[in-house]
């Protein structure tokens, strides 16, 4: 199929940047989730509290402003090739794409520290265990661990395949003149790229089906507000009328000329 960047360059340089820089935010994310985690479960008291809201949403600004500055400069890199169609014209940043960008900041990096964040996490689950700790907080936090471990475990599994699949297309690739072995290429592709999407709305799923408490959590929200605030505003009141007591009226309005 054509997906329109082999023929106009706006859209060629557009798509690849704003695929880029949604892929690096949710990656990012997903390193800092487990992180926070690690920090939130340690024993260490400096530790557990030394990752705040405040400094949360300020790592967040700073990772989304990088990631944007990122992805904008290499929009200067792509170009339509006439036998390749849109790829990278630079041979500079080819290298660069092919050693780091896709092998290390949307590969290796985030899936590394992802999951020994989250391995880091689930060791102090462990010692919550066996530490003098309320039921109810040791139950929060196992349940909160196993989401994040679970969460991370999904990243890995469908984020590793397409990384994979970049760094060989980007160092080998097909012209169009070879129509069947771009088809292939280009099927390929769309297989691993529509499983890594799944990276931006599997989140919630998982958490339904991993941690009974969001379950409830989850189902109070639908029923008890959206539903029920659904029902008030859709709710149709008909209009009755009802008989006026003439004779009633009338009694009073005699008493009253008697007086």
């Amino acid at each position: 199929g054509n997906d329109g960047t082999a023929s106009s360059l706006i859209w060629c340089k557009l798509r690849y940047t704003i695929a880029q820089t949604f892929v690096l935010i949710t990656f990012t994310m997903i390193c800092c989730t487990a992180a926070d985690e690690y920090f939130s479960t340690n024993y260490l008291y400096n530790i557990r509290y030394l990752c705040t809201l405040k400094l949360s949403r300020y790592l967040a600004f700073v990772f989304i402003c990088i990631w944007i500055t990122h992805s904008v400069i290499q929009t200067f890199f792509y170009n339509i090739v006439p036998s390749l169609g849109c790829a990278i014209a630079n041979d500079i940043y080819l290298r660069y794409a092919t050693y780091f960008t896709y092998p290390v900041l949307t590969g290796l990096l985030p899936i590394v520290i992802a999951l020994l964040c989250s391995l880091f996490a689930y060791q102090n689950v462990r010692r919550i265990v066996r530490r003098q700790i309320p039921v109810a907080r040791r139950r929060l936090d196992r349940q909160i661990t196993a989401m994040c471990f679970i969460r991370v475990l999904s990243f890995v599994c469908l984020a590793a395949p397409f990384c994979c699949y970049r760094i060989y297309a980007v160092n080998n690739p097909v012209s169009r003149s070879e129509p069947l072995e771009f088809a292939i290429r280009q099927l390929v592709q769309v297989i691993f790229a529509s499983t890594a999407s799944l990276n931006f709305g599997i989140s919630f799923y998982l958490f339904i089906i991993s941690s009974s408490q969001f379950r409830r959590q989850v189902k109070f929200v639908l029923v008890k507000k959206c539903w029920n605030r659904w029902k008030n505003l859709c709710r149709f009141r008909n209009n009755q009328i009802a008989p006026e007591n003439i004779e009633v009226n009338n009694f009073n309005m005699e008493l009253e000329e008697i007086n």
